[in-house]
C-alpha cells in the first residue's frame, strides 16, 4: 500500500509513523513545501521518499492532507483531481464545514472521507511526530453518507488499527461543538499567556512563582500560530459565540470576586466540578 502524506508536521508525521507501525508492506510518500521538513522527515524514517503532489497522489492508495485548514480547503479539490478512481483522500483538519464545502460538488466527492483526529500536542514540525499520538484517541468522521461506503469502511479500519475510537458527526455540528471543547481552550490559553507576559514586563519574578497549574493551563499557548490562526478564521462564527458565553461567565466570576462572596464562589465551583462526571460518562459510538 502506498500512502501519500501532504504536510509532514505533528499530525501528518504521527499518522505516517502510526500506520507504519500497524500495517504491513506500506510505503509512505512525503509531500511538503518546506524542503527542510521533507528532509528531516526522511532522516527520521517518517517517510520513505519525497515527491511532488502531482507525482505522489495518483499512485497513492490513501492521500492524507495534514496542512493548515485554510490550505486544506484549497488543496482538497486538486488532490481529488489527482487521486486514482480507487484511491481515497482524507484530511486531518480541526474544522470541517468549509473543507467539506470545498469538495461538495467535486465529481470524486465519494472518494473523500472527512476526518478529524482529536489528538495533538503543543509541538509542531516533523521532530514532534510520534507513532502513539493517535492511540486511544477519538477520530471523528463527518458527513459519512457522502463518502463511498467501501472507502469509508476502509478508512475506519485504518483508524481502528491505530487503536482509535470512531465517532460520527455532521460537519456543521462538528464545527459548532469543537469551538467549545477545543478552540476555546486554545484561545483561553493564548489569552492567559498574553496576560502574564504583560505583567512580566514589570514583575520580573512572576515566572518563578509559576507552578504546575499555570504550566498545564498555558501549555496550549505554545501551539503553532501557523496552524491555529487559520482555524480561528475558518470557525470564527462558532468561536465568537463560544467566546461570548465564556466572557459572560468570566464577568460573573469577577463580580463574585469583587464582592468577596465565598459562598457563591463555592456554589459555582461545586456545580462545575460535575464536569468530571460528564467527561467520564461520554459514550463514543463506534
Amino acid at each position: 500500500m502506498k500512502i501519500c502524506v501532504i504536510g509532514l508536521g505533528l499530525l501528518g508525521g504521527s499518522f505516517a509513523l502510526g500506520v507504519r507501525n500497524t500495517l504491513d508492506d506500506v510505503e509512505i510518500i512525503g509531500v511538503d513545501k518546506n524542503p527542510e521538513h521533507s528532509q528531516k522527515a526522511l532522516e527520521l524514517g517518517i517517510i520513505d521518499k519525497i515527491m511532488t503532489m502531482e507525482d505522489a497522489v495518483p499512485q497513492a492508495t490513501i492521500a492524507v492532507i495534514a496542512t493548515p485548514v485554510n490550505i486544506i480547503e484549497y488543496q482538497l479539490p486538486f488532490v481529488l483531481d489527482l487521486i486514482s478512481p480507487m484511491g481515497v483522500v482524507i484530511d486531518l483538519g480541526s474544522t470541517k464545514g468549509n473543507i467539506c464545502k470545498a469538495a461538495e460538488d467535486h465529481p470524486k466527492r465519494a472518494r473523500y472521507v472527512a476526518t478529524h483526529p482529536i489528538a495533538g500536542t503543543e509541538n509542531s514540525g516533523p521532530e514532534s511526530a510520534f507513532k502513539g499520538l493517535f492511540r486511544n484517541k477519538t477520530m471523528i468522521i463527518c458527513d459519512r453518507e457522502k463518502s463511498d461506503p467501501i472507502a469509508y469502511q476502509f478508512i475506519k479500519s485504518i483508524f481502528k488499527d491505530l487503536d482509535m475510537q470512531v465517532s460520527y458527526m455532521d460537519s456543521v455540528e462538528h464545527d459548532k461543538h469543537i469551538a467549545y471543547v477545543s478552540h476555546l481552550s486554545h484561545i483561553s490559553s493564548f489569552a492567559l499567556g498574553a496576560t502574564v507576559l504583560d505583567m512580566e514586563k514589570s514583575e520580573k519574578s512572576i515566572f518563578a512563582m509559576a507552578g504546575s497549574g499555570f504550566s498545564s493551563t498555558v501549555r496550549l499557548a505554545k501551539s503553532s500560530p501557523a496552524m491555529w490562526a487559520p482555524i480561528f478564521e475558518q470557525n470564527a462564527e462558532n468561536i465568537s459565540e463560544a467566546l461570548g458565553s465564556y466572557i459572560e461567565h468570566l464577568k460573573s466570576f469577577k463580580e463574585i470576586i469583587d464582592n468577596k462572596d465565598m459562598e457563591k464562589s463555592t456554589q459555582v465551583m461545586n456545580r462545575v466540578n460535575d464536569i468530571r462526571r460528564v467527561l467520564k460518562g461520554i459514550d463514543i459510538k463506534s
